[in-house]
């Protein structure tokens, strides 16, 4: 897979992300953190796990040492929407900087990650994007559940949003 090609999908994530979490911001604190769920996690809860697997999976795909990825985030420490934000804005400088770094010889290494041999780094990286989508689609029946749906959200979506900005 192409460097361009991982690019595009992690944005569209970020896209995802942000509408999301644009939505998460206009609730009030007591609906943010509403204990109601999809699958096991309520709001918070789903949004910071999935902060929580896009930065273990990153540092872990760059070889830091299991004591930095093996840690995981507490829901608690993200009281609001903005502080979760911020934390997921400094992941994200990290993330595009490290795959603008990377050519499209190193995405298709193979990558020793737990205690597996022979998967390409591009293929965790789409593994990263497909949970985050599956993340974002809980995230959004929540949002919507409470009033604030965040409207489509498929790859075709995000794509004629690009398309729009770009002739604005």
């Amino acid at each position: 897979m192409r460097q361009t090609d991982i690019a595009s999908l992690v944005d569209y994530l970020y896209w995802l992300r942000d509408g999301a979490m644009d939505k998460a911001s206009e609730l009030s604190p007591a609906a943010f953190l509403s204990p109601g769920t999809v699958a096991y996690r309520d709001l918070r809860g789903t949004l910071v796990h999935e902060l929580d697997v896009e930065r273990s999976w990153r540092r872990r795909l760059r070889g830091a040492p299991k004591v930095e990825w093996d840690a995981f985030l507490a829901p608690e420490d993200y009281p609001d929407a903005t502080s979760l934000a911020e934390d997921w804005r400094r992941d994200q400088s990290e993330m595009r900087d490290w795959l603008a770094a990377s050519t499209d010889e190193d995405l298709d290494a193979p990558v020793r990650v737990n205690d597996l041999e022979g998967f390409a780094l591009s293929t965790y990286l789409v593994h990263v994007v497909m949970h985050g989508v599956e993340s974002f689609s809980a995230a959004a029946i929540l949002l919507h559940r409470a009033g604030h749906s965040v409207g489509e959200a498929g790859f075709l979506d995000y794509i004629d949003w690009t398309r729009t900005i770009r002739r604005v």
